[in-house]
């Protein structure tokens, strides 16, 4: 007798916060981009994820996807961090580059990484980014120029140091970041 309880894998499942896959999160090395020995302008990505009260949500997972440089046997071009106790994530990625638009003429995106974010709570993960430039390239970015000038700054990380991003995550509230539909 089978119940409505039990699943194969043939049936189709709502989505889960992050699935069977929460055991990934133990190896920090998916954190550093760089641990197959890519080259390149070396940065770290930081911050943290708060809730819509603006406490530090230990139970997060970050994933960053960057399109450039292009993917490679030395480079993945993807990375998970667990948020810690005060909601911290970290990332050691190569600086991106600017990468065309596609469909958008001759337009190009500011460097940026596509960031999606696991949490408590969440019945589907949450896609936002994370833009790593200043400047011009930021005032040319298509995908900016949709998000209202006021709201912009939720997806622009502020360059702490040479090399040093930071970008805090706020899934609601007077701060709370621009997410994206899928």
């Amino acid at each position: 007798m089978t119940t409505t309880s039990q699943t194969t894998a043939s049936q189709t499942t709502a989505s889960q916060t992050i699935g069977p896959f929460w055991h990934l999160l133990e190896d920090k090395s998916w954190a550093d981009l760089t641990r197959f020995g890519a080259v390149g302008e070396v940065i770290s990505v930081s911050g943290r994820v708060l809730d819509g009260g603006g406490a530090p949500m230990s139970d997060a997972c970050v994933e960053i996807w960057q399109a450039s440089p292009t993917r490679s046997d030395v480079f993945p071009g993807f990375g998970r961090s667990a948020t810690d106790a005060q909601g911290r994530y970290a990332f050691k990625t190569i600086m991106p580059g600017a990468v065309p638009m596609v469909g958008a003429g001759n337009s190009w995106q500011a460097p940026h990484f596509a960031v999606t974010i696991f949490a408590r709570g969440l019945l589907f993960h949450l896609m936002t980014r994370c833009y790593v430039a200043e400047g011009a390239a930021l005032a040319e970015d298509p995908v900016l120029g949709m998000v209202a000038p006021e709201r912009r700054a939720t997806l622009v990380a502020r360059c702490r140091a040479p090399g040093d991003w930071v970008l805090d995550f706020h899934m609601q509230g007077a701060l709370e970041t621009v997410f994206f539909e899928i």
